[in-house]
């Protein structure tokens, strides 16, 4: 089983900080919600970002959208082996449900997560996404998996299919990728985890990373042969 953690995400509502500012008003007016009760967007919210620290890297659910998108639509999540897990800045964590259906729609996907951020389970009919106050560490302990792989442009150089080597495929493998644009994580990952792995000499986006990192762990254990031999 592979548990994938995309950690740090820059997935929040918006900051009491900066909710007085006319353009968040002026949206949270369009949008009839509260200021507070947006998702920060760094794309609407840019003026108002200013004012926050770290204003250059948060506000970006676009992210997180695109990550779950393509991690929920793999053969692998589909043969049940992938568990998908949203750690946030704020130490907020969704878990995903692996037959959940996410809005492609950004604006939709956007009004879930408000939903979400809000009631603490989305949708309200069906939940597949539930939030709750966790830490990465948090989250670990309780997965207690036998091998944590963090990738990193800090970490040691090596094969994506490399990193799965010497496990079956009834262990427990967590890997953890950046939610974040640029920047180094928040939570303590050296500490946290087993190894830090570079698969690449140039920076990779998150969901590039995380399309490797899954398809690597196909390969390993041979699900497209599986799949294909039906």
């Amino acid at each position: 089983m592979l548990h994938l953690v995309l950690a740090d995400s820059e997935l929040e509502q918006v900051p009491r900080e900066i909710a007085n500012h006319r353009v968040i008003q002026r949206l949270a007016r369009r949008r009839g919600r509260r200021p507070t009760e947006l998702l920060l967007n760094s794309s609407l919210h840019f003026p108002a970002m200013r004012r926050l620290p770290d204003g250059d890297r948060r506000g970006r659910p676009d992210i997180v959208h695109f990550c779950l998108l393509l991690a929920l639509d793999t053969p692998l999540n589909r043969e049940g082996l992938l568990r998908v897990y949203v750690h946030t800045r704020h130490d907020k964590l969704i878990t995903v449900d692996p037959s959940a259906r996410l809005p492609r729609m950004f604006y939709r996907f956007e009004g879930l997560m408000e939903h979400l951020f809000l009631t603490g389970v989305a949708p309200p009919e069906n939940p597949l996404l539930r939030l709750e106050d966790a830490s990465l560490a948090v989250l670990l302990e309780r997965l207690k998996p036998k091998k944590i792989v963090v990738f990193s442009d800090r970490g040691q150089r090596r094969l994506c299919r490399a990193v799965y080597s010497g496990l079956s495929k009834e262990d427990e493998v967590c890997t953890i990728v950046g939610g974040f644009p640029r920047g180094d994580f928040l939570s303590d990952v050296d500490k946290l985890s087993d190894e830090l792995v570079c698969i690449d000499p140039e920076l990779l986006r998150a969901p590039t990373v995380i399309s490797r990192a899954i398809y690597a762990y196909e390969e390993t254990f041979r699900i497209p042969e599986l799949r294909l031999g039906r």
